[in-house]
Parts: structure tokens; C-alpha cells; sequence
């Protein structure tokens, strides 16, 4: 939490060096918010991050991608909260987080609600995001200009994804009690019919009852106002995120939601499904990533959205995968077989780096896996 690299040099170099052998391509970093800018606002500390990059390019790595994570960050062996001072405001203005409608606060990111309201300090949340990012860009322009940053995904949401945290315990949460995205709603139901009962949310805040009544013209306007907040935020960002990043690409991270649940995908904010968010994307140059490339229906409905819409996607796992049957679900996403027109996702990540991986017989199946990905053909496995 004081930005320090707490692991080994050496043991890092040891591994980082062994994965270029088996011929990783590049390495990514998550760059976290809570631990950049933990205790005041302004006060960037890049120290660690700094001693992390040379490193990797140490160990012959050039090509870095970072994901700016402006969520907490929740692992096994490590727990990432929102900056310190951003708590503190969380404490007397408890708004400022996404809210479902039992009053349950998500504190895992801020409402978007907030997006344009200054209630951080003297900044709104995107003018905050901005600084930061533009903090790092400053700090590493080196990397960006040699290329050897060569993408930058920017978080939008929760797990740093284009979504509502809407998921609980096997539940759907609409998340738009919060004080800030109730106003905005109000606005937009100003000039809409019987605007008196279209400006609050519903009365249920899940999916489970009267879940017809989505289907009402009130239903109706409260969805897609719902799912275009979702791609309003993304252009906001990304406005002053691409730009700023040039000449490395920029992308946009959608959710993992593997599900033909209708709730779920509503209560996430997709609405209108995904070709909504991958025109936006399209129109800011921003390319698409995904998790659970092992889920095929899902993974279906995204990569045709963006390479329908014109736009690179990528991809990287969800879970832990060290056997062959598990890389060859992976590659059948990545590189599919039947797909007409050839297309194949642009690139992959692996998730994650560990001592299981590396053990004799899982890195022998993981540099197989790794030619296989770089070969030109779709493989058999």
C-alpha cells in the first residue's frame, strides 16, 4: 500500500524470464488507483511501479500493456481498497457510491452518477480519473514513446469493467438509488409521458417480481435510459482517456457475465446487448476486451458485436487454466474454426502469473498453448 514492490527482484526476474523463453509476447500490470493515490488528493507516488517496468524490461519484455483500475481490488492474496481520502468523503456523502433498492452500498467503485458533479474535493470523479491518468502518462512517457507501452485499458466499473455492480449472491440489483443517477433519471423523465412516476426507479430493486413489467412503456424508457447512463459513462472517459494515451491503443474491458439470464444482463446494464457499447467504442478508436473466453455463448455474442461494429477485440481468461483441454477451449475462442470470414481475436492474456505454472510439466503445456495462439492456422488439439 506505500507502493513498494514487496516481491523479490530476483525471483521476479527468474519467472519473467522463463516466460519469455517459452515466448510471452509482453507482460501487463495492473495500475491501482487505491495505491497510487492513496492518502491526499494530487500526491501520485509511482515508485514502485517505476522499479516494476524496469524489471520487466530487464527481463526482455518491450511490450507492456497497464490496466488503469479505478475499483477495489479483491484477490487471494491481496486487498486493494479506493484511495483513503476517497473513503472519507464516502463516509459523510455515502452518495457517491453505487446504491441498490434495500439502500445496500457497493464501495467497490464510484456511481457514474458523479461523473460530472464536484463533489470529490474541488474535482468531479472524471476530472479525477483524468489527473490520475495523466499523472502516469507524464511519469512513463519514456515507455509510451518507444512504444514498449503499447495499450492501455482504462477500468470503467467494477473489476475494471463496462458494467453495473449488479450482481449479488446469485441476485440481480438494479444500482441506481444513489442520489446522483435518482436526479439524472428525474431529468431525463422531464419530458417524457406521466414524467411524475417515470422520474423515480422501480419500486423492486430486483428482477425476481413482476419482471413483465419491464416490458411496459415505463419498463421500457427506465432500461435504456439505464443502459445509455452505462455509455455515456464510457464516453466521458474516454474523451480524455484516448487522446491522452496516444500513440498506444486504448481499450474497454466488458463484463464477464457468462448468462442467457435476461435479469442479469438487464440488471448489468446491456439492455440493448453489446453492439450499443461496441459502436461507441468504434467512434472513440477504442478497442474491446473480455474475460471468459472459456464461456462460448457469451464469448459468441461479444466478439461478433465488436468485429460487427469494426473494432479489435481481445480477450483473457477467467480462471486459473493449466491442462490441454483447458487451452483448447481458449483457442477454439480465440481462433474459431467456423467463422466465415477468418477473424480471430488480436490478442490474449493470460491470467495469472504463479509457482503452478511454472512447474515442469504445466509449462511445457503452456509454451505449446503459446505456439498454437501465434500460429497462423486454427490448431487442433
Amino acid at each position: 500500500m506505500e507502493c513498494e514492490l514487496v516481491y523479490s527482484p530476483h525471483d521476479l526476474m527468474t519467472q519473467l524470464t522463463t516466460l519469455k523463453s517459452v515466448g510471452v509476447d509482453g507482460i501487463t500490470v495492473n495500475i491501482c488507483w487505491g495505491i497510487v493515490e492513496a492518502n491526499k488528493p494530487r500526491d501520485y507516488n509511482w515508485e514502485g511501479y517505476n522499479q516494476l517496468f524496469s524489471i520487466i524490461r530487464q527481463s526482455g519484455f518491450n511490450k507492456m500493456q497497464v490496466l488503469m483500475s479505478f475499483h477495489e481490488c479483491v484477490g487471494d492474496d491481496a486487498h486493494i481498497p479506493l484511495p483513503k481520502w476517497i473513503k472519507e468523503i464516502g463516509e459523510k456523502n455515502p452518495d457517491i457510491y453505487f446504491t441498490d433498492g434495500q439502500g445496500t452500498r457497493n464501495t467497490e467503485t464510484l456511481t457514474w452518477g458523479i461523473d460530472e458533479e464536484r463533489v470529490l474535493g474541488d474535482r468531479t470523479a472524471v476530472e479525477v480519473y483524468t489527473d490520475y491518468m495523466r499523472s502516469f502518462r507524464d511519469e512513463f512517457d519514456e515507455l509510451f514513446q518507444d512504444r514498449s507501452i503499447f495499450k492501455v485499458e482504462v477500468g470503467l466499473g467494477a473489476c475494471g469493467e463496462l458494467r453495473y455492480p449488479s450482481s449479488l449472491s446469485g441476485e440481480f440489483h438494479l444500482q441506481c438509488y444513489d442520489k446522483y443517477l435518482r436526479k439524472s433519471l428525474e431529468k431525463a423523465a422531464e419530458t417524457a409521458q406521466d414524467s411524475s412516476c417515470w422520474g423515480t426507479p422501480p419500486d423492486c430493486s430486483t428482477f425476481f417480481c413482476d419482471d413483465h413489467d419491464y416490458d411496459s412503456p415505463r419498463g421500457t424508457f427506465f432500461l435504456k435510459w439505464y443502459s445509455q447512463y452505462l455509455i455515456d459513462h464510457g464516453v466521458r472517459v474516454l474523451k480524455m482517456a484516448v487522446p491522452l494515451f496516444k500513440p498506444a491503443r486504448t481499450s474497454v474491458k466488458l463484463s464477464g457475465n457468462a448468462t442467457d439470464n435476461h435479469a442479469a444482463e438487464r440488471a448489468a446494464g446491456f439492455y440493448d446487448g453489446y453492439k450499443p457499447i461496441a459502436i461507441m467504442l468504434r467512434r472513440h478508436e477504442a478497442h474491446l476486451n473480455f474475460t471468459c473466453v472459456e464461456a462460448d455463448e457469451f464469448v459468441c455474442k461479444v466478439e461478433n458485436a465488436g468485429w460487427v461494429s469494426g473494432i479489435a477485440v481481445s480477450g483473457q481468461n477467467a480462471f486459473p487454466c493449466y491442462d490441454r483441454q483447458g487451452y483448447g477451449k481458449i483457442l477454439e475462442v480465440a481462433k474459431p474454426r467456423n467463422d466465415l470470414f477468418g477473424r480471430c481475436i488480436c490478442s490474449f492474456t493470460y491470467r495469472g502469473l504463479d509457482q503452478t505454472l511454472l512447474e515442469q510439466h504445466n509449462l511445457r503445456e503452456f509454451e505449446l498453448f503459446v505456439k498454437k495462439m501465434h500460429g497462423t492456422q486454427s490448431p487442433s488439439v
